[in-house]
């Protein structure tokens, strides 16, 4: 269904304390405004009509000056006025649903916009609402009456209405400043559904709103795991690369790298993680330029892809398979050097070493075998696709 959306955001906003507008403060990263304009940009809105104070048109417009369709237009004193300015920037046919909504409602999502707009095809109008759920109490300072809550709403945003329908309704209205359009349309005699809102769709109102919305602003998060496992052939030489670190040693372990399997295991376990294949695909052996590279160097491309989608990295444990070298006298500085390539405290950071008691090709000394797993936290929403 085709429709515009209206957003309010010219108030006052004098309830919620020092500071900013609401709609220009900033919530998990980004002004309030922008949540629910991009909400209702994403379901499809054909104008998207943003209502401001005079001195923030400017701003407006380059906050949201990639999103198609936008009009950014002044407001009245009251919020019937901003609504009807909103209204009149509106071009096409004079009867398309318009979506009013308070830009102080930043958690608007794609299913409430969804309901209310198909909610117009058996009504006048169509508001988000949740029944009350507490017991009222009316007073002031004591108890004076306990009011029957069966029947009682809560009147949320977005409230939809054919324009031409909301535009006459304003035109007709005698009474009050409205506190919303569904009152308006209710006097002109509209039939106006109720449909499920959200509770997460609140109004920011007071200081300690903003605490809560912050809470709900932070990204869902999924824990992934992935594991590694590298091995490399012992070779002539003095001296082996372990988790960053050089060890004296009678042999060397043999590689296009400079062979060190701890940090490949653990390259891998990170890009396992993430779902981003292996070291072999990032740092292709056949290409001459990672010839004796450091493998820290792989190390720090996969932390640096964990940061780049927004993830952080939790743990990693790595487990050294081999007869020797004697691994225990230098694990806390392989620990403090895996630490350091990947940015994490080194209490996030597990080094362990053990023999197959002669058995297999770690035990004839023909080789040395590392495994890893590594465990990371992304966004959820990163695994949509």
């Amino acid at each position: 269904m085709t429709f515009s959306a209206v957003i309010v955001a010219a108030g006052a906003s004098l309830r919620a304390g020092p500071g900013q507008p609401k709609p220009w403060r900033e919530l998990g990263g980004r002004p309030v405004l922008r949540w629910s304009a991009e909400a209702l940009s994403r379901s499809g809105a054909r104008r998207l009509v943003v209502v401001v104070t005079p001195d923030r048109l400017e701003a407006a417009k380059d906050l949201l000056s990639d999103l198609p369709g936008l009009v950014v237009t002044d407001g009245g004193v009251q919020r019937s006025g901003s609504v009807r300015s909103g209204l009149a920037a509106i071009d096409g046919p004079a009867s398309e649903p318009v979506l009013v909504h308070d830009a102080a409602r930043p958690f608007l999502s794609r299913e409430v916009i969804h309901r209310v707009l198909e909610a117009l095809t058996g009504a006048d109008g169509a508001i988000a609402a949740l029944p009350v759920a507490d017991t009222l109490k009316r007073g002031h300072g004591l108890v004076e009456g306990t009011v029957d809550r069966e029947g009682l709403w809560r009147a949320q945003t977005p409230q939809a209405f054919p324009r031409d329908r909301l535009l006459a309704a304003f035109q007709a209205w005698s009474g009050a400043e409205p506190t919303d359009e569904a009152e308006v349309m209710e006097a002109a005699g509209a039939r106006i559904a109720l449909v499920p809102g959200d509770p997460r769709l609140f109004k920011l109102t007071w200081p300690e709103d903003f605490d809560m919305a912050e809470s709900l602003a932070r990204p869902a998060r999924d824990i992934r795991m992935g594991q590694g496992v590298d091995a490399h052939r012992w070779g002539p030489g003095d001296g082996v690369w372990l988790c960053g670190v050089r060890i004296p040693h009678d042999a060397a372990l043999i590689g296009h790298s400079d062979a060190d399997a701890g940090l490949h295991a653990l390259t891998d376990a990170l890009l396992g993680a993430l779902g981003e294949g292996d070291i072999g695909q990032h740092f292709p052996p056949t290409e001459a330029r990672w010839k004796g590279e450091p493998s820290a160097t792989f190390l720090a491309h996969a932390a640096a892809r964990v940061a780049a989608r927004g993830g952080r990295i939790l743990s990693v444990d790595l487990t050294l398979i081999c007869e020797r070298p004697k691994i225990s006298p230098y694990r806390e500085a392989m620990r403090q050097t895996v630490a350091g390539i990947l940015s994490a405290p080194v209490g996030r950071v597990s080094i362990k070493a053990t023999t197959t008691e002669g058995m297999g090709f770690t035990g004839r000394g023909e080789g040395l075998l590392a495994q890893a797993a590594a465990v990371v936290e992304l966004p959820s929403d990163d695994f949509a696709n």
